[in-house]
């Protein structure tokens, strides 16, 4: 629903005045189409994520610059810090699964190279 409602969604979330309509909510359902995207890049690589490795690499990739940008723009004070709520269940959970797949899928290509 967001994707579709950007205004909605971000003053439901606390993030944008009900009153003052979203700039350029074009920009947001774009980015909400490409994690859509990046949503069927996953299932595919689920089937074997070693194999497909850089699907997860680009996943990991996201999952860890996203969280460093929002840190940055509540430093700055350009966002506020509610957004790390959704970073947390969004983002951070997924850093462990993620690195635990890519050092597996590493150790096996270094394997395959011994032998």
């Amino acid at each position: 629903m967001g994707g579709a409602v950007p205004n909605q969604s971000f003053a439901y979330s606390g993030l944008l005045d009900p009153d003052k309509p979203l700039h350029y909510p074009q920009l947001w359902q774009c980015i909400g189409m490409i994690v859509g995207v990046y949503g069927v890049g996953y299932i595919l690589a689920a089937r074997d994520p070693v194999r497909h490795w850089p699907v997860v690499l680009v996943g990991f990739l996201g999952k860890f610059f996203g969280p460093i940008g929002l840190v940055f723009g509540i430093i700055t004070e350009q966002t506020r810090p509610e957004g790390l709520i959704t970073n947390i269940a969004n983002d951070l959970i997924w850093w462990v699964p993620f690195a635990l797949i890519l050092r597996h899928a590493y150790r096996e290509s270094r394997r395959e190279e011994l032998c």
